[in-house]
């Protein structure tokens, strides 16, 4: 049973909702920075021997990630008894091998900085490519939580005869799950990535489902180039503008202006806050920490 949840997340109502479902009390935190941007911490709840859940956003880690970690830290320095991260959105899982020679894997070294300020992880559709779970990297119990029953739901309430599509191969198995949820046709394209913006897309085989609405559907929006060139082919079709949905949007540069002028829709979830964020993860984020909450 969770005592308290401490809220980095700017998402407020998220927070609230996720603190409701465990039936916990959100723990009072004073946070402010130094001058120098040092990020200062004065944990104003008795946490000793408590169970605790730190709800972050880790979206642009290398500004948020730091005061997460420090505050973990700070509440097992004052005697927390377990230190749960919620972390929807999790960075640093692109570089899942050594591409190059003298990359480093950071994938694994990030892990591993949070296996060692944390007791346990729960997050939200990871990017996990070459990684077959969370397990392989991290050295603490880490749940990956999946939205595609939410979004499945999502689209079954807003959308009339839907086509699901998704951007590569690595999608098949996530879009195909969504769409049997949402009772949906799916198709999967092929995709070749020259670069981090430099994305070429085949284009969907579409004639048996002309009469339906095109569904592109993705775990993360980042420059938005794979989405972009796939609305790019179903204009060149003729088919009506598509709806976009992702678990993560990152909109990177000017990629939600870009999509929003070229789909019917844009919407994603709550994980990192947008205002495209239609599709809330707060009750799947619950169950998820109750699943992994130490046992007493």
């Amino acid at each position: 049973m969770t005592d308290f949840l401490f809220n980095l997340h700017p998402n407020r109502t998220l927070a609230e909702a996720v603190t409701a479902g465990l039936a916990a009390v959100e723990g009072r935190l004073e946070r402010r920075q130094f001058p120098d941007g040092e990020s200062y911490f004065r944990v104003r709840a008795e946490v000793a021997g408590r169970t605790v859940v730190l709800l972050a956003d880790l979206h642009q880690p290398d500004r948020n990630a730091l005061p997460a970690l420090l505050l973990a830290q700070t509440l097992r320095d004052l005697g927390a008894e377990s230190v749960l991260l919620a972390a929807p959105y999790l960075p640093y899982m692109r570089q899942d091998k050594r591409f190059h020679p003298g990359e480093g894997i950071t994938s694994r070294y990030f892990a591993r900085l949070l296996s060692s300020c944390v007791d346990a992880l729960v997050t939200v559709d990871p990017h996990l490519h070459r990684y077959a779970s969370l397990s392989e990297i991290y050295t603490i119990p880490a749940r990956a939580l999946q939205a595609a029953p939410l979004i499945a739901q999502w689209i079954a309430a807003n959308i009339e005869r839907p086509l699901l599509i998704g951007p590569d191969s690595e999608s098949a198995q996530w879009v195909q799950a969504v769409a049997e949820r949402a009772e949906a046709p799916c198709t999967v394209l092929d995709k070749t990535r020259h670069g981090d913006r430099d994305v070429e897309v085949s284009a969907p085989d579409i004639d048996h489902w002309r009469d339906h609405t095109p569904v592109l559907v993705d775990d993360i929006v980042s420059s938005g180039h794979t989405m972009l060139e796939t609305l790019k082919q179903l204009q060149q079709l003729g088919l009506p503008k598509a709806v976009c949905i992702a678990v993560h949007g990152v909109f990177a540069d000017t990629a939600a202006a870009q999509l929003a002028a070229s789909a019917a829709r844009v919407v994603t979830c709550n994980s990192i806050p947008h205002a495209t964020n239609a599709i809330d993860l707060a009750g799947l984020l619950a169950a998820g920490i109750r699943a992994l909450e130490t046992p007493r």
